[in-house]
């Protein structure tokens, strides 16, 4: 619907101050579907060039808008060969290319990791950061949670079509944890550790949610006490992966 390939049963929208599926609301986004094929017989260049004779950008900008894409998602040195002879992940930088077209305000990207090499992918990261620094959004959506967590400010978490959480990603996180690793604790004293906090085990790492980094030396004291053995502490934030977890859990 942002982009005006659906149309909504009821009620309406705006995307920048422009009706949903407006041209003027379309003229100012750029995307890239998560499957999207370009013609094999075209050059890099070639693709790009039709899709600033479809974005109806001014004949004039066509060579920097074409240079500067290409130079972005680093396919400056494949400008001239034809897509045919392109990977996945090398016909995905295309296609942020091709999203960048026309400097939009607002980027949408569906998994626009999901081919990628660790390379490509912190390319693709700076891409994002760069599109951020320039005053533009960027609307991602990725099942890559370690991506989203190193390059969103927001999130947001959909369980079915329904929005469970959102919200800064500092705010999502805030939760306060602690990982040990213990050996040798009786079934009473795991019980009793319940007193600081929500208290998960995975595979001889116990896991308190909700504790505070001043509790952790009376938490150590306590598994002691109880007669186990400390072999780790590890006052790691939570991750996305483990918040969207509980939170999909949850709903």
């Amino acid at each position: 619907m942002l982009l005006g390939l659906a149309q909504p049963t009821s009620g309406e929208g705006m995307v920048l101050g422009s009706p949903l599926g407006t041209l003027e609301a379309r003229r100012q986004v750029g995307y890239l579907p998560e499957l999207f094929r370009y013609q094999s017989w075209l050059k890099a260049r070639e693709v790009l060039g039709l899709h600033c004779r479809l974005a109806q950008l001014e004949r004039s900008s066509w060579p920097a808008a074409i240079k500067g894409a290409l130079a972005t998602v680093g396919l400056s040195d494949r400008a001239d060969d034809k897509v045919a002879g392109f990977s996945k992940g090398m016909q995905q930088r295309l296609g942020l290319g091709v999203a960048l077209l026309g400097n939009p305000r607002l980027v949408l990207l569906d998994e626009p990791t999901s081919a990628l090499d660790p390379v490509g992918r912190h390319d693709v990261r700076e891409v994002v950061r760069g599109l951020r620094d320039q005053g533009a959004a960027v609307f991602l959506n990725s099942h890559l949670l370690s991506e989203v967590e190193l390059v969103c400010d927001r999130v947001a978490v959909v369980d079915h079509g329904r929005v469970v959480a959102a919200g800064r990603l500092d705010e999502l996180l805030a939760r306060p944890q602690v990982r040990v690793r213990c050996t040798g604790l009786s079934a009473e004293a795991r019980q009793a550790l319940s007193a600081f906090g929500e208290i998960t085990d995975d595979e001889g790492w116990l896991t308190v949610g909700g504790i505070g980094s001043d509790r952790v030396p009376d938490l150590v004291r306590a598994i002691v006490d109880g007669g186990g053995r400390v072999h780790a502490v590890d006052p790691g934030q939570q991750t996305l992966e483990e918040r969207f977890l509980q939170l999909i859990e949850a709903a």
